[in-house]
């Protein structure tokens, strides 16, 4: 038996004023009869992840109809990483996450609906939505735009990363209309940037933690199965209406275990440590660092996309998907299959049936990439409560590195260096006051990496920061550290010239520093003091857990 619906307090005599808004809204009485499901669409004309999701939230609302639902839609905010990047703009990315959790909370339970769908696409908007589906009582699933298709320079498929790296050689040789070609070619259309940077990997997660359809997550946005999937997914919540199927039965603790066996059997982004850590804290799991980490040494990497690898999410998708990936972990006892998804099945009744079709794109797990995850969780004197490394983008003779300490506090500064050619090989690049209170907002370092590599440093140098990384950055990048900075954390006390240990085997972030000299510059420590931030930046600023506890904003 499913539950009573919500919305049937709107039929009652008493409630004769709520039904005039709705009337004055456009609805009649056959639609107030029916099950009244939210459409909560992140569309907007800025993200190019989000310009199509007009088209997919109509597809949705036609399922909707199909199957005896009244859809309702309404918007939410969406931020482009992207186009935020290197500015200020970045310091309001991480803080939408927990806006757009807010907007679809607000509209959801204000109104009384009987479900939503949430269609997404991009970085910090899939996230958010995981985070309001924690707090929802009613059935929720989820649609991404899917993936954008790589693009072509000079014969060769390319994407954002491509970009930002080839970019600043094109610009120090001066070859500014060789430039403008690489422009013109890298980005071809719409959908979420085509490499496993974050959008796709939250969206792959999401499918994994059972709130999306099996298959739907990789479907490039480009191609009719996507519109097809989302009338399925407008179908498919009617029914859960019916079947009384809330978030609560599927967002578990062998959801969250098995979305990160997918996370590192793909060598998915850093932030997806960021948005898992802050989904298990809104469920009020008990899910440290740790547990990344152990399920990283058990689970090989067995599909390397880039920034990784040569292949991209469409080759993933053609290779058979999410359900491939999980049909080979299942077989290998790695996920939990009786972790039931919106299908009303389990994962492994979803998935039992899947095929590899490309055994190069995903491997076997007797031939993997790696025999382990692809990401590390380092912690030390460095990082007490944990760091984190996208390990499976690291060269494995980089995966112990040792060098000296160039501090900057904050990511301008670092960058400038960078480009100047003011640091030398043998560097241990930190760039600090990046945290969730510190930033605010806790930046993406993408500009600092992509130039490391840019001018031919990234098998030289390391970066660590309190900040964080995009799931385009390659190479010896440690991001998370915490405490952060602005915390006290030790990173705050390192200096120029102090020596700094990596070693991704071992998982360990040492600073080289005898423990007396610590204590003393400690003693003498005070916080940077940055300029007082107003409205959204600085409620985040005093609101916001640190790192390790996902920047999620504490209650």
């Amino acid at each position: 038996m499913g539950r009573v619906r919500r919305s049937e307090i709107f039929l009652r005599p008493e409630f004769a004023p709520h039904r005039a808004l709705w009337r004055a809204s456009g609805l009649i009485d056959e639609e107030l009869k029916r099950p009244l499901i939210g459409v909560a669409n992140a569309w907007n004309e800025i993200v190019p992840g989000h310009v199509h999701l007009d088209k997919v939230a109509q597809a949705v609302k036609a399922g909707i109809r199909m199957a005896g639902g009244t859809p309702l839609e309404f918007g939410t905010i969406g931020v482009c990483d992207g186009i935020a990047m290197g500015h200020e703009g970045m310091r309001y990315s991480l803080p939408s996450r927990e806006v757009i959790a807010d907007t679809v909370e607000i509209m959801v339970e204000a109104h009384a609906l009987d479900g939503v769908v949430l269609v997404t696409n991009c970085d910090k908007i899939t996230p958010g939505f995981l985070l309001a589906a924690a707090r929802l009582e009613v059935p929720v699933i989820v649609i991404n735009g899917g993936p954008m298709m790589p693009g072509v320079y000079h014969n060769q498929r390319i994407d954002f990363k491509d970009l930002m790296e080839r970019m600043n050689v094109l610009i120090k040789e001066g070859k500014l209309d060789e430039l403008r070609k690489l422009e013109e070619s890298a980005l071809p259309g719409p959908g979420s940037c085509a490499g496993l940077f974050t959008a796709n990997t939250m969206n792959m997660l999401t499918e994994a933690l059972g709130l999306m359809l099996p298959g739907a997550s990789t479907v490039p946005a480009v191609e009719a199965r996507r519109i097809w999937y989302a009338k399925k997914t407008g179908m498919r919540i009617v029914e859960m209406v019916k079947e009384g199927l809330t978030p609560d039965k599927i967002l578990t603790q062998k959801a969250l275990e098995n979305a990160i066996a997918v996370d590192m059997a793909l060598g998915g982004s850093t932030n997806s440590v960021l948005h898992l850590s802050a989904l298990a804290y809104e469920l009020g799991l008990d899910f440290p660092l740790e547990k990344f980490d152990e399920i990283s040494r058990k689970v090989p990497h067995i599909a390397s996309i880039s920034p990784a690898g040569k292949h991209f999410v469409v080759d993933l998708d053609r290779a058979g998907g999410i359900p491939a990936v999980l049909k080979e972990l299942g077989e290998a006892g790695l996920i939990h299959k009786d972790a039931l998804t919106v299908t009303g099945k389990t994962v492994w009744e979803n998935v039992k049936d899947a095929v590899v079709k490309d055994p190069e794109v995903i491997r076997p797990l007797s031939d993997p990439y790696h025999p382990f995850g692809g990401l590390a969780i380092l912690k030390g004197t460095l990082a007490p409560r944990g760091a984190v490394v996208k390990a499976s983008a690291v060269k494995k003779e980089l995966w112990k590195f040792k060098g000296k300490a160039k501090v900057f506090d904050g990511e301008e500064k670092a960058v400038e260096a960078i480009r100047n050619g003011e640091i030398e090989p043998g560097t241990v690049i930190v760039i600090r006051y990046e945290g969730p209170k510190g930033g605010p907002g806790m930046r993406e370092m993408l500009t600092a990496t992509a130039a490391v590599m840019a001018l031919g440093l990234g098998d030289q140098v390391a970066l660590v920061t309190d900040g964080r990384f995009s799931g385009a950055t390659r190479g010896p990048a440690i991001g998370h550290v915490s405490p952060e900075a602005a915390e006290g954390g030790p990173i705050a006390l390192v200096q120029d010239g102090d020596e700094i240990l990596i070693d991704i085997e071992s998982r360990r972030l040492d600073l080289l520093v005898d423990e007396k000299e610590l204590e003393e510059r400690k003693a003498k420590w005070k916080p940077l003091k940055k300029p007082l931030r107003r409205g959204i930046l600085r409620r985040y600023a005093k609101m916001a857990l640190s790192a390790d506890k996902g920047g999620a904003l504490e209650y």
